[in-house]
């Protein structure tokens, strides 16, 4: 009977300890939409009659950083496929300069060769660039800016990990575009300034949560 009591007890615990962070990220995640929303309101106040909003998707093709085996051998990651999707608004500051916040869901995939086994690492997050914008020649233009990111979800093929050490970092997005009306393409390289490891139940295992890839983007102004 205390045997039963007490394995209630602790599945009773363990369920509101997985709510409280279900809730926790629920609330970052709130703030990162909200503060996007901020910038776009601004943006679109203050720039009116230059302001655009629209939609985003594409691709990434790169990798996460080293895994890390007891802290003794280290294994760079292979290159995947991963995508994005999201919104964005655009506005003008001058005929040829632009600011273009965007909110992105975004996936990254990596494998690692461990141990004669291959694994598949995923990352699933949010990002915000906030990019700064120059048509140089046309409708081509360049751009480059900060991007905070939080991370959502992280999974390691047949291992449990722990959370990433941080929720929020910030990275780096720049890159080049071609405007045809209402369409825009793009191609950037994005890398993770931040530091930012993920670590097995056991500690046997780091992971670094750093992308580092190149993005393909087609966008459409609504």
């Amino acid at each position: 009977m205390n045997y039963i009591v007490i394995h209630h007890k602790i599945t009773l615990k363990s369920t509101l300890q997985h709510i409280l962070r279900v809730l926790k990220k629920f609330i970052k995640m709130k703030k990162i939409v909200v503060f996007f929303m901020f910038i776009s309101c601004t943006i679109s106040f203050s720039q009116e009659k230059q302001t655009a909003f629209g939609v985003k998707a594409g691709l990434n093709y790169g990798d996460n950083g080293k895994i890390e085996l007891n802290d003794i051998t280290s294994t760079n990651a292979n290159d995947r496929i991963g995508y994005h999707f999201g919104v964005f608004v655009r506005g003008g500051i001058t005929e040829n300069l632009y600011i273009k916040p965007e909110l992105l869901y975004t996936v990254n995939n990596s494998t690692y060769n461990l141990e004669n086994s291959k694994k598949e690492y995923s990352v699933k997050k949010l990002d915000l660039p906030i990019l700064l914008g120059a048509s140089v020649l046309g409708p081509i233009h360049i751009f480059g800016g900060p991007a905070l990111q939080y991370i959502i979800e992280n999974n390691l093929e047949d291992v449990k990990l722990n959370s990433v050490k941080n929720d929020f970092t910030v990275g780096l997005h720049f890159g080049i575009g071609l405007q045809l009306n209402r369409i825009n393409f793009d191609v950037r390289y994005e890398r993770g300034l931040s530091k930012n490891k993920a670590e097995s139940i056991d500690n046997d295992i780091k992971v670094d949560s750093r992308p580092e890839q190149f993005i393909i983007g087609l966008s459409i102004d609504l």
